[in-house]
């Protein structure tokens, strides 16, 4: 008998059919014999329709009344999912994030879990209750209804399974695993049986849909075994493991891609110490996010050009930033460039083989593939593109790493 917390996200539950499907899949669980929580998020469309509202009435409005609203829409699925599984003569119990409780912290609209009091839950599941949770909300210290941001009920799902000590988070999506890339562009992608936590991490930052990277963080720190799978398929998934569980590691796992990217380039700064942090500085305190830097080799010891990437969304804010600032940073000219691609090649195998990058390196240049930007971690390395390569880059890379079906 196994204690297992079951994820169901938005089109897994978005209407009244695919909820009975939902239960159907649940009380196969009771039917092994395991203690079964089930964590959801609402309908699809509904939270975007809630937060509509609230728009449409305070364009600056209170975000703890914000919170009120939007969590309502788990409110209404964990309710009719457990009607669906009395139905079939499953019992079960709906639980709102402040009757579990899940207590957060006080950052409305993107709330962090600090613990979870399973007490009560426990028991029931003890007792061959299903526990139905409402994904994606907690209670904050201000006995508030608080909600984690976008895609937080992955993370309220792995946060339940570390408090519970599950034997496994099961989340269930519209696609079937984890792919080595997107196989809408890759025809030849193979789903992964399994992927390690750092893989996982890496291609859920660098643009896979497919978990939500801080519930990959929560699941990496507590342990815990999670498993992708199809609400729609009933196919065998992808298993996110720790290390040891996966005997033949693969030397790249994944390529990844993101066009969330924009390049600027301040040609001609001043080469001396502090222009970096006097750049940097005012960017971070505008909240914009930089991410790949490159810096030029100064020729007359005075001047260089400082490259780097930001999200596509803060380019303008970036832009106006550094161009109210131009006089005192001392800079020639801002040049923008929106039409760029990251791709990312990343395996945990590159820890104990070289020649990972070159081989990266050498097969773009044999599609006559421009590198903008290049940076590297333990088990990645990350190129810049123009976007109109992604599709080329992205095949020859499979092709050229062996990851073809």
């Amino acid at each position: 008998m196994a204690r297992i917390v079951m994820k169901f996200g938005g089109t897994s539950v978005g209407d009244c059919d695919r909820i009975k499907n939902v239960a159907r899949r649940v009380k196969a669980e009771v039917d092994r014999g395991n203690e079964v929580a089930v964590v959801v998020s609402a309908m699809s469309g509904v939270t975007n329709q809630l937060v509509d509202y609230c728009k449409q009435i305070a364009p600056l409005h209170d975000a703890r009344e914000y919170d009120t609203v939007v969590s309502t829409g788990e409110q209404v699925t964990i309710g009719l999912l457990s009607m669906a599984l009395q139905e079939l003569g499953v019992q079960a119990r709906s639980w709102m994030g402040w009757q579990v409780p899940i207590l957060t912290d006080g950052a409305h609209g993107k709330a962090r879990i600090e613990t979870i009091e399973t007490g009560e839950l426990e028991r029931r599941m003890s007792g061959g209750q299903v526990a139905v949770v409402a994904g994606f909300q907690g209670l904050g210290p201000d006995n508030r209804v608080t909600t984690l941001g976008r895609g937080g009920s992955d993370t309220s799902a792995v946060a339940l399974a570390a408090a519970l000590k599950a034997d496994r988070c099961d989340i269930y999506t519209d696609v079937d695993g984890v792919y080595t890339t997107d196989p809408r562009i890759v025809a030849k992608a193979r789903k992964l049986d399994k992927i390690t936590y750092e893989e996982m991490l890496e291609l859920a930052s660098l643009g896979a849909k497919v978990l939500q990277t801080r519930s990959v963080e929560m699941a990496m720190k507590h342990r815990v075994r999670v498993q992708v799978l199809s609400s729609f398929v009933d196919v065998p998934g992808t298993l996110v493991c720790d290390e040891e569980e996966i005997v033949e590691k693969e030397l790249v796992s994944g390529i990844a891609y993101s066009r969330d990217e924009a390049k600027i380039t301040l040609v001609r700064v001043a080469d001396r110490p502090g222009v970096a942090a006097a750049i940097f500085g005012p960017l971070a305190d505008a909240n914009v996010n930089v991410d790949m830097i490159v810096q030029n080799v100064s020729e007359d010891g005075k001047h260089t050009d400082l490259t780097f990437t930001v999200g596509k969304a803060d380019l303008d804010r970036a832009t106006k930033v550094l161009s109210e600032k131009q006089a005192s940073l001392g800079y020639e000219r801002l040049v923008p460039d929106s039409n760029v691609v990251k791709i990312s090649v990343i395996g945990v195998g590159m820890r104990s083989h070289a020649g990972v990058a070159q081989k990266m390196f050498s097969t773009l240049a044999e599609k006559a593939i421009n590198i903008q930007v290049i940076t590297t971690s333990e088990i990645k390395v990350s190129v810049l593109v123009a976007e109109e390569y992604t599709e080329l880059a992205l095949r020859a890379l499979h092709s050229a790493y062996g990851l073809d079906a």
